[in-house]
């Protein structure tokens, strides 16, 4: 039995990022959780399928009446802990909580992903100053969405410092075992090397085609296909044209978060090149979850936390299509050694980085806080954040940055 009685969870929008968190976080405290909603869904996010699913009852919209707004407020001051995400006017819900030094977690991607000039600008760094380095002394923590964030908020002169939790999303588990994920993979009559996003500038999948020419020049045998549409589908297409890799690469258009979980599971690689913008990046967490290897960029804040490189899958240098292409070409030049880092990253998967694992240690770690006691797990969802820079690959010895 808990201690924990009520847990508030603020965000934007509800969403499939959140949802299996917010079930599991339902599943230990029951009517004692809610989830606020403080704005709808943007049209492009709704076009491309979020905000579709089932909206429990434990969701309040706050923007929808004058009494769910009252309440949000009235559960902001009163729940025993209260979350706070990218929430629509997040400081007026937290305003007398955090008078009353009641536990708090700000649940954020790095604040400073742009650069850090954004501290120079006035109302920028008037921001800063009321939502985070006001409150140093109040009992509030980070649950950081990527490996940056304590390090962005150390910056902000030593906003939650010794108070940082790795966390992140945790989309929909993978229900199925490393052996049914392994017979569908063995159905691919060459290696399915798998993209997804939106086609974007700082999604970068040209460096993933770019990457797969070496490797075809090389010899290697594989498919390609990119999922997603956008305003670079053009230049992209015109891309793989140049390189001569029509044969192999299909562009699969827009397809469900459902669907394109499903493509995961088939496919033998799963690359993410997103530079520094991609705030955490839930392919990565996808793409292991279905026991893919994953080629993920340095840059992306889920990789640190997620990916032990040469184990459950591999790093590249963030927009070096080279170093890429190294890693790819590895993956292809010894599927066994691929196929052995898709087993352990469905295994660390299924272990830790899930959300019934997540919502569990929340909890657990809140209790500990409400009594006064500094508790960090070892690894995993709410272990200790450490300090990460953005050179953080180019600092590893090259032993370490395994091929």
């Amino acid at each position: 039995m808990t201690m924990i009685k009520t847990l508030t969870f603020y965000s934007n929008y509800f969403n499939h990022h959140q949802k299996a968190l917010c079930d599991e976080l339902y599943e230990i405290l029951g009517e004692g959780f809610h989830f606020v909603e403080t704005e709808p869904i943007e049209d492009f996010r709704a076009k491309m399928g979020w905000g579709k699913e089932d909206v429990p009852d434990y969701v309040i919209k706050s923007y929808d009446r004058e009494e769910s707004m009252s309440y949000a407020m009235e559960l902001a001051s009163g729940s025993d802990v209260v979350i706070m995400g990218t929430a629509y006017e997040s400081e007026k819900y937290l305003k007398d909580r955090l008078a009353e030094n009641r536990l708090t977690f700000r649940y954020s991607e790095r604040p400073l992903k742009e650069g850090r000039w954004k501290i120079f600008v006035p109302y920028l760094a008037k921001k800063f100053y009321v939502n985070h380095i006001s409150n140093r002394d109040k009992t509030i923590y980070c649950l950081c969405a990527g490996a940056f964030v304590s390090s962005d908020y150390k910056f902000l002169l030593n906003s939650y410092k010794d108070k940082c939790y790795k966390f992140g999303y945790f989309p929909f588990p993978e229900q199925r075992s490393w052996e049914e994920l392994l017979a569908l993979k063995g159905q691919n009559d060459r290696a399915k090397v798998l993209w997804c996003g939106r086609f974007l500038k700082l999604k970068r999948a040209d460096l993933l085609i770019k990457a797969a020419a070496k490797a075809a020049k090389a010899g290697f045998d594989f498919s390609l296909e990119l999922v997603g549409e956008g305003e670079e589908e053009g230049h992209l297409r015109e891309l793989v044209s140049k390189l001569g890799l029509e044969d192999r690469t299909t562009f699969r258009g827009y397809l469900s978060p459902e669907a394109t979980r499903e493509e995961m599971a088939k496919a033998d690689i799963y690359v993410c090149t997103s530079n520094k913008l991609e705030g955490w990046g839930s392919v990565i967490y996808e793409g292991l979850a279905a026991g893919c290897a994953v080629i993920a960029t340095s840059m992306a804040g889920a990789t640190p936390f997620l990916i032990e490189d040469g184990s459950t899958g591999y790093v590249y240098r963030s927009g070096d299509a080279e170093s890429l292409a190294e890693k790819l070409i590895s993956c292809l030049k010894d599927m066994g050694l691929t196929r052995e880092m898709g087993r352990a990253a469905c295994t660390q998967m299924q272990k830790s980085w899930n959300p019934k694992t997540a919502a569990e240690r929340l909890i657990t770690v809140s209790e500990r806080l409400l009594k006064g006691e500094r508790f960090f797990y070892e690894d995993g969802p709410m272990s200790e954040a450490q300090l990460m820079y953005e050179n953080w690959y180019d600092r590893k010895p090259d032993n370490e940055k395994k091929r």
